[in-house]
């Protein structure tokens, strides 16, 4: 009895010891659809489950996810328990050493002032959309006097630009950070001496199978890690001919894992916003400092809209750092290496050919399609601002070409001739893409000074202003200019304009 009752605890104990050891399996990326913001990464990998409760541990993981995002696809028998992310690496062998334990603790460090910064860059963007949105009510409430409105506009304009300049800070130390944590993964993997080491997510399932052996499992979640953005070639061959506009992309991850032939898709949505429907509550005028206006328990305090800008500063850095994507398989026309899908509440673009993208911060450019835009060129000048014309080609019914807001290089001739900047998010029916300068079109704004004087009176004082603006057409053919000049508007009572003479105009 002794012994059976020994041998019976020998093999609880086992049975024990076996049903808690982890099974470790690594998991292969399968594709990956990069947002503005975030990446939805998806995996597949296979384990060998006992029948039971038993842990799986999943590695080859994003380095740093939204645990909320998890979703895991199984046969029926499969039933999840938990689930839990970690970053930690599974082989601690290098873990005792000083120089691995500084290093990590600096990248948790940076990953955490990164997601402040984050939580702070969505919080200056909420502010200024509900900026926005009250500019309109500004403009509809006409029980305002002039000096009322001017404080508003003064208010609106000051507000928004230092909310500008918060956000770029934002932007910049973001960038910084990433910079610096890629710095320490890089080195991280010099100490380490292998390359697996920057991949050092992993996923803690805990998981009960009815029937146990090889399962299959899929899962997915959104990393922050990546991101891309959209930019484009205008190339034309002269004023008569349409405009050959090729999609591109600009696409960077650090996600940790390497993506090597997957499918990618490329989306306009942010699955980070916030998705809640606004509500109106009432809008009560009182008097008081207006810099003193809090909004929503923060203060308010925002930016001229330099959206754009921002826009345009990372492009630019994103382009010192350029590094052309490696293609898998054999190369195709650029008309066939995606498909654009046109959603009820974004644009994707879904490439059909496996694309490889490391994991080391670098911008990768990828072409997606070409296609011919029918435009109709002019050209354009407003003298006051800018003593040369631009060549402007109309496009008409541009919704149905899917643009993003994005940088252009403009090749025309077959000359590279510099950058734009394509802005479909207007109300107008016609887009103008800006192609450049023309030298060979010269302008000239001069004040005529004996056409030009003040005069006093006893209660009134009355300036005359005259303008001479010629124009040099230096080219062989005949050209459409759209020439465009401004006199003031008055915003008080007591000042009078009047335009004496445009006969020219």
């Amino acid at each position: 009895m002794k012994i059976f009752f020994f041998s019976l605890g020998v093999f609880f104990l086992h049975g024990l010891i076996q049903a808690q050891t982890p099974i470790v399996v690594n998991a292969k990326i399968k594709a990956a659809t990069v947002y503005f913001n975030a990446v939805e990464m998806t995996h597949q990998t296979n384990a060998n489950l006992p029948v039971g409760n038993s842990e799986l541990i999943i590695k080859n993981v994003a380095n740093s996810l939204y645990e909320n995002t998890i979703q895991i696809s199984a046969n029926n028998d499969i039933t999840i328990l938990s689930v839990q992310f970690s970053n930690e690496n599974i082989e601690n062998t290098n873990d005792q050493s000083p120089a691995v334990k500084r290093i990590k603790d600096s990248i948790l460090v940076k990953t955490k002032e990164l997601a402040k910064l984050k939580n702070a860059e969505t919080s200056e963007q909420n502010t200024i959309t509900l900026l926005d949105h009250n500019k309109q009510v500004f403009g509809s409430n006409t029980g305002l006097n002039v000096t009322e409105l001017t404080k508003m506009v003064d208010f609106y304009k000051s507000k928004r630009l230092e909310l500008s300049n918060s956000l770029d800070v934002i932007l910049e130390r973001q960038k910084k950070i990433q910079t610096e944590i890629q710095q320490l993964n890089n080195k991280l993997q010099d100490v380490n001496g292998k390359e697996e080491q920057l991949s050092i997510g992993k996923l803690i399932i805990q998981i009960m199978s009815e029937k146990g052996g090889n399962i299959p499992l899929e899962f997915s979640y959104l990393s922050p890690n990546a991101s891309w953005i959209p930019f484009y070639d205008l190339q034309a061959q002269n004023i008569e001919s349409d405009i050959n506009l090729v999609y591109k992309a600009q696409i960077t991850q650090n996600t940790g894992v390497d993506w090597k032939k997957i499918k990618l898709s490329l989306s306009s949505g942010s699955p980070n916003q916030n998705n809640q429907a606004p509500l109106l509550s009432a809008w009560r005028l009182v008097y008081g400092n207006p810099y003193e206006l809090n909004v929503r328990g923060g203060r308010a305090k925002y930016k001229a809209d330099s959206r754009n800008q921002a826009y345009m500063n990372t492009i630019q850095s994103m382009d010192k750092k350029m590094e052309e994507v490696v293609v898998g398989g054999e190369p195709a026309s650029l008309g066939d290496l995606s498909i654009i899908n046109d959603n009820q509440l974004n644009i994707s673009y879904d490439i059909d050919i496996p694309y490889d993208v490391m994991s080391n911060g670098k911008v990768h450019s990828v072409s997606l399609k070409e296609v011919k835009l029918p435009v109709t060129f002019k050209y354009y000048a407003v003298p006051k601002l800018e003593k040369e014309a631009f060549l402007l080609a109309e496009l008409a019914d541009y919704s149905k070409y899917n643009l993003l807001s994005g940088e252009a290089n403009i090749i025309f001739e077959g000359k590279y001739v510099g950058k734009t900047f394509i802005e479909p998010n207007q109300t107008v029916d016609t887009l103008n893409l800006s192609m450049g300068r023309d030298k060979k079109i010269s302008i000239k704004r001069e004040k005529v000074v004996d056409k030009s004087g003040t005069k006093l009176f006893s209660s009134s004082k009355t300036q005359t202003f005259t303008y001479d603006i010629t124009v040099r057409n230096g080219k062989k053919e005949v050209v459409n200019l759209l020439l465009k000049d401004q006199y003031p508007l008055s915003s008080d009572k007591d000042i009078e304009i009047e335009l004496l003479q445009s006969d020219d105009a």
